[in-house]
């Protein structure tokens, strides 16, 4: 069996060596995240911990996929960030325990294949899209921000001037190394550029990163609502989280099962049983939602892994992190800037993957990542949504003139047959 311990064990020193390479990627990106979430850096490192945990265990019982590696989720952040602007941080942790909820309904009655009907795979790469316009927005001005002492009243200051030229050195750098390593050792640019940039700041003065050291505490997840409208907003917003979530972990379940060394299948049910209990798990603590991120995994991957056993040892080294969290001051904002930046445009990029669809996927995945962009993406995805049921029923009614009741009839009957992508 491919999750039995003799099997594990085989691959033991693989698994340990990719392990400690994907944990130390996943750091930067992790408190980038966390950072758009406006969550603190410590709870997100926390959650990436307790999901690596759960899926090891989970894939000795129910393997979902082979070589994925958690972490929260940088699609989902600024969905997190609305949340902590409307229902306040002390209501998240029952927003998690919510949405974990309504992702243990998807999973139980198996609805992802329904959901990925009603959401075409292209909005979802529009959407996605326009979150990773939002996060290089949001990280852009740190590539120039520099530390209060040195602030002036002229903007193209000497030390101004000084924070551009290294991030756009280090922006130069760091693609390069990635354009030649990412076929083999995707993490060097990004130990690469975390190493200069700590040397760089010990000779010039550079804005740091700076991490609360919040309490880790156990509590019921318990919510704190007094207007009966809240509710229905709660109900509505945690369904979208739900469902973001799902889709984002069918689709890097796709990708993953084509890059697993031993071509072995992927469950996706079985991924979503471990993202429910891990977000349920991390409601408790005040956690945020995770899934098995494509980044994280392909370098897991190209690391070496070949089971679980790699998350594990993921979860370890960030583990040393979350005890630890003094160390990551010694990051200069600039580094962690062309990280998330890099990070958007990727995300941006699968808009190239939509133009082999036709030209209406193109255009209409645009909208939604133009829509995410500006309104959010509750509101863009839902327009976009709205959009893409009315150009149906134009083209099935008007065009090609068949009655409104044979089209909700066809579709009633795809939904209840068998055609629902995994």
């Amino acid at each position: 069996m491919q999750n039995s311990a003799a099997f594990q064990t085989k691959y033991v020193f693989r698994d340990f060596q990719a392990g400690i390479i994907t944990g130390t990627m996943a750091i930067p990106l992790t408190v980038g995240i966390a950072l758009m979430s406006n969550y603190p850096i410590k709870i997100a490192l926390a959650t990436v911990v307790s999901a690596c945990f759960i899926g090891w265990i989970n894939a000795w019982f129910k393997p979902g996929n082979f070589i994925g590696a958690p972490g929260v989720a940088a699609g989902l952040a600024p969905v997190l960030a609305l949340g902590v602007e409307n229902f306040g941080m002390e209501n998240m942790a029952f927003i998690i325990f919510l949405t974990a909820f309504f992702q243990a309904v998807i999973w139980k009655f198996d609805l992802q294949k329904y959901i990925l009907m009603a959401v075409p795979k292209y909005l979802v790469e529009g959407l996605l899209a326009g979150v990773g316009l939002k996060i290089i927005v949001n990280f852009f001005p740190m590539t120039y921000e520099i530390p209060p002492n040195l602030t002036s009243e002229v903007f193209w200051s000497g030390p101004r001037i000084q924070i551009i030229l290294i991030s756009c050195a280090s922006l130069v750098a760091f693609l390069y190394l990635f354009a030649r390593f990412q076929a083999r050792q995707p993490a060097i640019p990004y130990f690469v550029l975390i190493s200069a940039g700590a040397i760089i700041a010990h000779f010039t003065p550079l804005p740091m990163l700076h991490v609360d050291d919040v309490p880790l505490l156990l509590s019921l997840p318990l919510p704190n609502f007094n207007n009966p409208w809240t509710w229905l907003y709660v109900i509505g917003f945690t369904l979208m989280l739900a469902v973001i979530d799902v889709i984002e972990q069918v689709m890097s379940n796709a990708a993953i099962e084509k890059i697993d060394p031993l071509q072995r299948k992927c469950n996706t049910n079985n991924s979503l049983l471990a993202i429910w209990i891990a977000n349920m798990s991390s409601s408790f603590f005040g956690g945020m939602t995770n899934l098995d991120g494509l980044a994280k995994s392909t370098t897991n991957k190209l690391a070496g892994a070949y089971t679980k056993l790699s998350v594990l040892t993921v979860g370890a080294v960030i583990l040393f992190f979350v005890l630890n969290t003094q160390l990551l001051e010694y990051l200069p904002k600039f580094s962690l800037a062309v990280i998330m930046i890099f990070t958007g445009w990727k995300m941006m990029l699968g808009l190239v993957h939509v133009a082999h669809q036709g030209q209406y996927a193109l255009i209409l995945a645009i909208l939604c990542a133009l829509l995410v962009f500006r309104l959010g993406i509750f509101e863009g995805l839902l327009l976009a949504l709205l959009l893409h049921g009315s150009v149906n029923y134009i083209v099935f009614s008007q065009v090609q003139h068949i009655k409104t009741i044979t089209i909700i009839k066809k579709y009633l009957k795809r939904f209840a047959g068998d055609g629902g992508a995994d």
